[in-house]
Parts: structure tokens; sequence; C-alpha cells
């Protein structure tokens, strides 16, 4: 993969992971509720879910490219739909979100458990994934390639949780992010309908 193209890849997936919503509701929780090792875990477990799902949409889109062009181009549509669905939500929270956590006190396998549970039972990953591989996919990608695509989405995952868990682990930090969550929201959502509007343009590769 050239490494302009990896660029690009990288670059939405960190669009992708620092979005917010209950991912990082999750690990806010934790990191409030439990402290920063317990952050650090359902950030890790999250990763897990996350590269799962990321396994499993590179796997199928050399099918469905190959073989179901038409029911391809209908997945990827409705993976920018979702996308720019993410991006409306955004614009319209103001300051609320995932800046919001409920503060339990959590231990370390609650958050593994739920750091898991959250990305697997989030199906609309699926769609996401749809909309943010179909740029990079193609049918006669080599195992290798694709192996790259999974890790790049599962380490920068993981890396911005875990980097939120870290960060926000210190109290002083949480009360600036919350005062500035509108414009968090709004940045966020624009990125994402531009995203959606990228998919609909057609494939970078």
């Amino acid at each position: 993969m050239p490494l302009t193209l990896w660029l690009s890849l990288a670059a939405i997936c960190a669009m992708g992971a620092m979005s917010p919503g209950p991912s990082l509701a999750l690990v806010l929780r934790h990191t409030l509720g439990g402290g920063r090792f317990n952050g650090v875990t359902a950030a890790i477990f999250h990763t897990l879910g996350v590269g799962f799902y990321a396994l499993l949409t590179v796997w199928g889109l050399g099918a469905l490219i190959a073989g179901f062009p038409l029911l391809f181009q209908l997945i990827t549509w409705s993976g920018a739909a979702y996308l720019a669905w993410l991006g409306v939500k955004a614009l319209r929270a103001g300051r609320a979100g995932a800046f919001q956590p409920d503060e339990i006190v959590t231990n370390r396998g609650q958050a593994a458990r739920e750091g898991v549970l959250v990305a697997l039972g989030n199906p609309k990953l699926i769609l996401f994934f749809v909309a943010l591989l179909s740029q990079f996919v193609t049918p006669d990608m080599s195992a290798l390639a694709k192996a790259i695509i999974v890790l790049t989405a599962m380490i920068i995952d993981g890396g911005w949780y875990v980097l939120v868990a870290v960060v926000l682990s210190h109290s002083r930090i949480l009360p600036w992010l919350q005062l500035r969550a509108h414009w968090i929201n709004r940045i966020t959502g624009v990125l994402l309908i531009a995203l959606a509007l990228r998919v609909v343009a057609g494939p970078l590769v």
C-alpha cells in the first residue's frame, strides 16, 4: 500500500475513532469510575471488538466488489448515509453527549467485558467500516494489505482511547472538554458529513 494511501486511511480511521459516541462514553465512565487502568482496559478490549468487525468487513468487501458490484454499491451508500447521519447528530448535539458520562464505580473485569460488548453490540460499526474501507479494498488485494488495513484501524482506535483514558485520569481535563464540547461536536459533524460525501464520490484507490 502506498504511503499516501495509508496516510489517508489513518486519517479517516482517526476521525472515526475520535467522533463522540458510546465508545467514548464507555472509556470516560470507566476512567472516572475506576481510574486510569480501568479506562485503559476498556479501551484495549474495545479495540478487539473493532478489529473483529474490521476483519469481517475486509474479507467480505473483496468478494462483494468482484461478485456483486450493485449490492456492494448499495451497501456502500448505506454506509455513507450512516456517516452523514452521525455527522448531523453530532452537529445537533450541542454541549451534551459523550462528555457527560455517568459517574459509577467500576472494576477491571467490568471494564474489559463492556469494552468488547460495546464494540460487538454495535452492528452499525459494520456500516461504518464498509463506508470507510470501501475506499481502500480491491478484489485482488493481498492478505498483507488487508492485514495492514485491519491493524491500522485497531492501533488507531486503541491508541486514541488509551490516550483518552490517560489524559482524562487527570481530573482537570474533563471540565475543560465539557466547556468546549459544542465545538468538538460541530467539527466532528462537519468532518463526518464530508467523509460521507467522499464515499459517495468513489474510491481513492
